[in-house]
């Protein structure tokens, strides 16, 4: 049973290494891959790019290609 139709472009999400997630055919993934930085969590999801903001320009820009 297939969840998700045929030619329907993946993005992951993903609060951790991004690395597992693209042998699932995605088209993007948006997470973080770097660590050892100390602040508050939302301070660093802001730096690391781990945003809503940069998950909707990321689905933009595959939903456009």
């Amino acid at each position: 049973m297939e969840v998700r139709p045929d030619g329907v472009p993946r993005v992951a999400v993903e609060a951790g290494v991004t690395d597992g997630w693209w042998k699932y055919g995605c088209a993007a993934v948006v997470g973080l891959d770097r660590y050892g930085e100390s602040a508050p969590a939302g301070a660093l999801f802001e730096h690391f790019g781990f945003t809503a903001q940069n998950l909707a320009d990321t689905v933009r820009k595959v939903l456009s290609r």
